[in-house]
């Protein structure tokens, strides 16, 4: 056995001595309580013996029985004293002694050879029954008595005069099986209380290991950063941990067991998703990097990719299922956004690139091997590779700052003047569609604090989508003026009669609202709700009103200036975007 076995051998023999002890203590109270009593009754009757029988009465009896009642309450008193708490074995035996050993020498000093076999059988069974314990002290309260026995007979030769050799071997043999099947009694049940108690103190400490090993899984379960899940085959959650209730937006566990009962209605925007997921598990009994759009608690949507595991019985049949599941929706985001980022850099630079491409084919269709190039020309076609190279680098800054937004160089703005570049820049695609412009942007407009290149950005993408997507011949009208920021708030519920009604108030907090109207085939109000979504194109058609990634664009370009943006259109009627810009500082 090794050292740390024979360790724990110990600390087990040491506790159950120590439970052993409380035992025989707690035993002991009513024991000495018992013989007290019976002691007190054996008084009263030698008492009044002595009281109606006084000639055939030996006093010796009565202070033989006061001499057992004083022994019986010795022992009663120290049982509460530390001596009685350290030594509860001495008190067994002065216990055991004071109902046989005592009597004894009474019997001796009154002369008469007796032996109290109702006395000895009578204390013998009383310690055996109520004190199961420690075996070796009843032996010795045993052998004491017949020792004492032995002894006063050796030296006043009582017992021994009176009976005879063949009755007194009759008495000490019925006392050896008595004391033997009392002995026997109380090693028997001393084995099986300290297997029992062994086998308790192995169930507490499995029981220990099972509460620390539970105490670590739940530490686990509740602190893992990943949700984690079990769920039946038909679509309830069974229990559910803290992180996936996060990431399902709930406030508690037991609000996501008691909100989902339908997985396949509840969760998953797409229904299909699940019965893919069912049919998965199924052929495999288990699935990986199962990446879905589910509903949170607040009806919002959100990216998670699940790994689970069917779990079955014997017979093979499914149990339910368990996994983990993580949000994934940043790691979309991302992906979206770097798709987004392509996106962007052929779109901006689309328009440019279409326009000078235009003045070239015009120059090539010319006869002649040279050809004069006018300086305005000249000028134009530098004034678009600059924008080129300006777009490329704004875009170049989006990816460089890991997609989290657009970064702004803000100064004071000449919004006629941006508007002008834009319409230059647009001119060659403005003259294929027949279209009329007017910059209506008054020259005394205050300044617009804002990023020259993103707004160039804004009036580029509405100008040259309005163009794309109406028939030829279009008017088109870009204007501005001031207006109170809180006016915008219902500025999607606004008519376009309601625009020129709006007022030029002196509020400390001003915008300038600008706005790009045509009069086109105008937008269905399903579709206007739509507009500014990512990817949100519409038909294929060159009338198509779905106007794609430009105007997702210039939303994020907007508010990261701190405006709004929206769009007032209805079928035939044309359409009206606009949106707002916050005042220079030194605007006035």
């Amino acid at each position: 056995m090794s050292f740390l076995g024979k360790k724990k051998s110990v600390e087990a023999l040491t506790a159950y001595e120590v439970w052993r002890n409380r035992f025989l203590q707690d035993r002991l109270r009513p024991a000495v309580g018992i013989a007290i009593f019976f002691a007190l009754t054996i008084t009263v009757y030698f008492m009044g013996e002595a009281f109606f029988i006084r000639q055939e009465f030996k006093s010796v009896y009565l202070y033989t029985s006061a001499a057992v009642e004083m022994g019986l309450l010795t022992c009663f008193a120290l049982q509460k004293t530390s001596f009685g708490q350290r030594y509860p074995g001495l008190l067994f035996l002065g216990f055991s002694w004071s109902l046989t050993v005592i009597i004894q020498i009474g019997l001796a000093v009154a002369g008469t050879g007796e032996l109290p076999i109702f006395t000895w059988t009578l204390a013998f069974l009383i310690q055996a029954t109520l004190m199961p314990v420690r075996w070796r002290l009843h032996l010795i309260s045993q052998l004491g008595v017949l020792c004492c026995h032995i002894g006063i007979n050796l030296v006043l030769n009582l017992s021994f005069a009176k009976y005879s050799a063949f009755r007194l071997t009759g008495f000490y043999l019925y006392l050896f099986w008595f004391c033997l099947i009392c002995d026997l009694s109380v090693y028997w049940y001393e084995c099986l209380q300290r297997k029992e108690f062994s086998t308790r103190r192995k169930l507490e400490s499995a029981y220990q290991q099972l509460e620390v090993a539970e105490a670590k899984y739940r530490s686990i379960f509740e602190n893992a950063g990943e949700g984690i899940f079990q769920s039946t085959p038909d679509g309830r959650y069974i229990t559910a941990n803290p992180a996936l209730a996060r990431i399902y937006g709930c406030n508690s566990p037991e609000e996501v067991t008691a909100k989902f009962t339908d997985i396949h209605r509840q969760l998953y925007v797409d229904p299909d998703r699940r019965n893919e997921f069912l049919r998965s598990i199924e052929e495999s009994g288990t699935v990986s990097d199962f990446e879905s759009k589910i509903y949170r608690c607040d009806g919002s949507i959100v990216w998670i990719s699940e790994k689970v595991r069917a779990v079955r019985d014997s017979s093979g049949s499914v149990l339910y299922h368990e996994g983990l599941i993580e949000d994934i929706t940043q790691r979309k985001q991302a992906q979206e956004s770097q798709r987004l980022f392509i996106h962007a850099l052929s779109h901006d630079l689309r328009n440019p690139v279409a326009g000078m491409l235009m003045v070239l084919k015009n120059w090539q269709t010319k006869t002649g091997d040279s050809i004069a190039i006018p300086r305005s020309v000249l000028e134009r076609m530098i004034q678009g590779s600059e924008q080129q190279l300006r777009l490329i680098n704004s875009l170049l800054e989006v990816h460089a700052g890991e997609l989290r937004g657009l970064v702004l160089h803000c100064d004071a703005v000449n919004l006629r003047a941006v508007v002008e570049a834009a319409a230059v820049d647009l001119e060659p695609l403005m003259n294929e569609a027949q279209a009329t412009f007017k910059n209506l942007v008054a020259d005394n407009l205050p300044a617009a604090k804002a990023d020259t290149t993103q707004l160039w950005r804004v009036f580029s993408n509405l100008i040259s989508n309005a163009l794309k997507h109406n028939l030829p011949g279009l008017n088109l009208t870009v204007s501005a003026k001031l207006i109170t920021a809180e006016k915008i708030r219902n500025g999607n519920s606004q008519t376009k009669q309601d625009i020129d009604k709006l007022p030029f108030p002196n509020s400390p907090t001003r915008m300038i609202y600008c706005t790009v109207e045509d009069d086109g085939a105008g937008i269905l109000p399903e579709q206007c709700e739509h507009l500014f979504d990512l990817y949100v194109r519409g038909h294929q058609s060159r009338h198509s009103v779905g106007l794609g990634l430009g105007l997702y664009l210039c939303r994020q370009i907007i508010g990261a200036h701190g405006g709004e943006i929206g769009v007032i259109s209805s079928p035939g009627a044309g359409a009206i975007f606009w949106f707002t810009l916050p005042v220079a500082e030194n605007g006035n």
